[in-house]
């Protein structure tokens, strides 16, 4: 038994002038995923978050609403705590970072790096609307990328290049509130000394408390050279006032990270069991950890950590970094009716498929996430409803008919039992490695076995004849403990699915070890739905909803003329194309080739081969890996420079991302001829 781990989590604070979109659900709900499965294992993990409220887009927000700042974001914390609930983010905390507590924490902070010599005032020259007659924020002048040439990009760094700037780099900037050129005008403001930390930050970021990826990000600011942030801003703002400085505010990004201490303090004063000295001194033997995305990696990998440094407390174990969402294989767009809001979701579709989507597609890494609608339907119909629900709605009904709703005494096959039991590891240490997308592959693979298991003895038919009713009782014992031991590996994101399970089996709240306890002699209770299959129409409803307030989408092009169609063919001719079913094992980039993917593929009995597809730009390489597709079987193997390519994947489309890989129905498998 390992010990008692206490772990501190946090995800990015939603900002609150604004309600919640899918982009910010990838987040939590990633989060929220592993928070629960180190409270299923016995840790002690506690989630914090809150709302970002302050800065200039709130004092607008207001102004243009005709509220006080105060009344907007408690309105909007409401709204944002009411959404996250309803999708099962099950927070310990959700505070606010204008509050009392996170007050004191920034100007303790702000006190002791000013004492330490890590506060620099300085003249600046700062872009001013002169028709609103204030100073901008960055973010509040747009214009083109000084580096890439990217346009209309923020003024303090670029969407398409990663680059990071002042807003008089921009070329044509333009203030966001009047539409104006800016013009610079001189302030004084408070800088914090970024530049003294490098050699603390190279040394905490090569001790593994970041992904690859980011890692090699960091490397370029490094070698870029860090620069020192401008900590205060000018009025009119919504936020702190500068003790000591009058008229100059708290920088946003100063007081938003200190906002995960400020909702943690919070929760300790109303749990005395809870010491937030413990967490947060130099040298703790706690656990903390921030889950990110990629576009705010400098303050969370950079800013944030020698804030602490500097202030005397703890750093980060990790900071978690996950790549943007995108629908349909596009950024989210209001035009096509693919910006979707959280409770827009909530109003036609089950919170509980996103979740799980989500987690099929969740790695470690930084590759962007596509919620490809067309798949999403097929997908949870397929390993939700077809594989996992499918298993206790067979069986249920036999337990009740057969032994008055008493399940056997003993197993019928231990061995396919300890398979399940035994899985329990490697999906731990694929759960805590944020590995999602594997852990659900592996999942549904065991639920693939129990399904065959029952398919081969086919209760239903047994049922039939006099006399069988203890084998019956006795297979369907089998497959509700193969059920019971899924659901639990589903627990952490489905948890909503798993409490219906848990009433339905009659059953405490499943933890982590149940999965290895049989459950025998046991009474369960009649069996209702557990989930219902995704409707299409639900989801055409949900986007008909999004557009709503864009208007129409653009109208698509004509499609280009084909240059060559194909002519007739006889059957005979057809019938020399061998298609096979396949399972895709692993896709991996090819080095040196912008469009192929090196595919691993399974053809059943005909074993494994090697395709080098050209689907790229439409497809990140974990989002295919143990999906089902068609394969050309007998095409003459291809030797490239790549490697030799022994088969050809079936897709359609034009091409860039507008490529469909061609996939079976459900019930096909690998190595099944096409005809």
């Amino acid at each position: 038994m390992q010990p008692t781990r206490h772990i501190l989590v946090t995800s990015a604070l939603p900002y609150a002038n604004g309600s919640l979109h899918l982009g910010h659900l990838l987040e939590a709900i990633q989060t929220d995923i592993w928070v629960r499965f180190q409270k299923m294992r016995g840790h002690r993990c506690t989630y914090v978050c809150a709302s970002d409220a302050h800065g200039t887009p709130i004092m607008l927000r207001a102004r243009r609403d005709g509220i006080t700042p105060e009344q907007l974001i408690e309105s909007m914390r409401a709204e944002h705590r009411r959404d996250y609930g309803d999708f099962h983010v099950q927070f310990d905390n959700f505070h606010t970072t204008h509050s009392e507590e996170n007050r004191n924490l920034v100007e303790g902070i702000f006190a002791t790096l000013d004492h330490a010599g890590y506060i620099e005032a300085r003249t600046i020259r700062q872009a001013f609307d002169t028709r609103e007659q204030m100073f901008l924020p960055d973010r509040f002048v747009r214009g083109q990328c000084p580096v890439c040439g990217a346009p209309d990009q923020y003024g303090d760094s670029c969407e398409a290049c990663g680059a990071t700037y002042s807003p008089s780099d921009l070329v044509n900037p333009v203030s966001v509130v009047s539409g104006t050129p800016p013009v610079e005008r001189e302030s004084e403001h408070l800088f914090f000394r970024l530049g003294q930390f490098d050699g603390m930050l190279r040394d905490w970021a090569d001790a593994g408390t970041l992904n690859e990826g980011v890692r090699r990000k960091l490397d370029e600011w490094f070698e870029a050279g860090l620069q020192d942030w401008d900590i205060t801003r000018d009025p009119p703002y919504f936020g702190f006032e500068v003790p000591g400085h009058a008229g100059k505010f708290f920088y946003v990004w100063l007081d938003a990270p200190v906002g995960y201490m400020a909702s943690f303090l919070e929760l300790c004063e109303r749990h005395p069991e809870l010491d937030f000295d413990a967490y947060w001194r130099t040298g703790s033997d706690t656990e903390l950890y921030h889950f990110i995305g990629k576009d705010i990696i400098y303050f969370h990998a950079l800013f944030w950590p020698a804030v602490l440094h500097g202030a005397g407390y703890r750093l980060p174990n990790a900071v978690f970094a996950h790549g943007m969402l995108n629908v349909n294989g596009e950024k989210m767009s209001k035009s096509r009716g693919t910006f979707i809001n959280a409770r827009t979701y909530l109003d036609h579709l089950d919170p509980e498929y996103l979740r799980y989507y989500f987690a099929t597609k969740l790695g470690p890494g930084v590759d962007d996430i596509d919620l490809s609608l067309e798949d999403f339907v097929q997908r949870v119909n397929s390993d939700l409803v077809g594989k996992l629900v499918n298993i206790a709605s067979r069986c249920a009904g036999f337990i009740h008919r057969t032994g008055d709703g008493r399940l056997s005494a003993e197993l019928a096959e231990p061995a396919l039992h300890e398979a399940l039991a035994g899985a329990a590891e490697g999906l731990a240490e694929a759960y805590e490695g944020r590995r999602y997308g594997h852990a659900m592959r592996e999942i549904m693979a065991l639920a693939d076995r129990a399904n065959q298991y029952i398919d081969h003895h086919k209760p239903w038919k047994l049922a039939k004849e006099p006399g069988n009713e203890e084998t019956v009782r006795a297979v369907c014992t089998q497959g509700l403990n193969a059920f019971r031991s899924l659901a639990t590996y589903l627990k952490p994101v489905l948890p909503g699915l798993a409490a219906r399970a848990e009433k339905f089996l009659r059953i405490p709240a499943l933890t982590w070890s149940d999965a290895g306890r049989p459950l025998l002699d046991h009474e369960i209770g009649p069996f209702e739905p557990l989930l219902q299959r995704v409707d299409p129409k639900s989801v055409k409803a949900l986007l008909d909803a999004s557009g709503e307030s864009a208007g129409p989408p653009p109208a698509a092009p004509p499609p280009e003329p084909a240059g060559d169609e194909p002519g007739e063919i006889t059957i005979d001719e057809f019938l020399q194309v061998d298609l096979r079913v396949a399972r895709i094992l692993s896709a991996q980039h090819v080095e040196g080739a912008d469009k192929l993917l090196r595919l691993t593929l399974d053809l059943g009995a005909d074993g494994r081969r090697t395709v080098f597809s050209g689907i790229r730009s439409a497809y990140a390489p974990e989002s295919l890996e143990g999906r089902l597709t068609v394969v050309v079987a007998n095409l003459k193997p291809r030797k490239m420079r790549f490697g030799v390519s022994e088969g050809m994947v079936l897709a359609a489309g034009p091409g860039g991302k507008d490529i469909f890989l061609l996939a079976p129905d459900t019930g096909a498998e690998p190595g099944m001829r096409v005809t």
